[in-house]
C-alpha cells in the first residue's frame, strides 16, 4: 500500500492505525515524520520512529529486506523529494519520445 499525497502535516490519506503492525518504508523518514502518514502515527502514540524498517533507499541498495512473505504487507510513506519527481519526468519524456507520441512546446522563445 503506497501513500503519496500527505507532504504537509495537516494532511493525510491512510488511518494511522494501518502503520502498526506492518512493515513501513517511507522516501525521507526525517521528512515523513513532519509531515507523512507516519507524522500522524507518531502523534497518536501508534509508532515510534525507530519502528520504521527503512527508506526506499536502503532497500534499493540492498542494506534492508524489502518484502519477505507474500503475506507481509508494507505501508510505503512518500512526502516527495525533488530526485524522484524529476526520475519520473525523465522516465515519461524517454517513453513519449521512444513511442513518438505527445507535445513538444518551446518554453525558451
Amino acid at each position: 500500500m503506497a501513500a503519496v499525497g500527505s507532504d504537509n502535516p495537516e494532511k493525510q490519506e491512510l488511518d494511522a492505525r494501518l502503520l502498526q503492525g506492518n512493515k513501513v518504508v517511507v522516501d525521507i523518514l526525517s521528512q515523513c515524520a513532519q509531515a507523512g502518514e507516519l507524522h500522524h502515527a507518531l502523534q497518536q502514540n501508534l509508532l515510534k520512529i525507530h519502528d520504521v524498517h527503512a527508506e526506499i533507499g536502503e532497500i534499493v541498495c540492498g542494506k534492508k529486506p524489502g518484502r519477505t512473505s507474500p503475506s507481509e504487507i508494507i505501508i510505503y510513506d512518500a512526502t516527495g523529494t525533488a530526485l524522484q519527481d524529476t526520475a519520473a519526468a525523465a522516465l515519461c519524456y524517454e517513453k513519449a519520445v521512444a513511442q513518438n507520441v505527445g507535445l513538444s512546446i518551446n518554453l525558451l522563445g
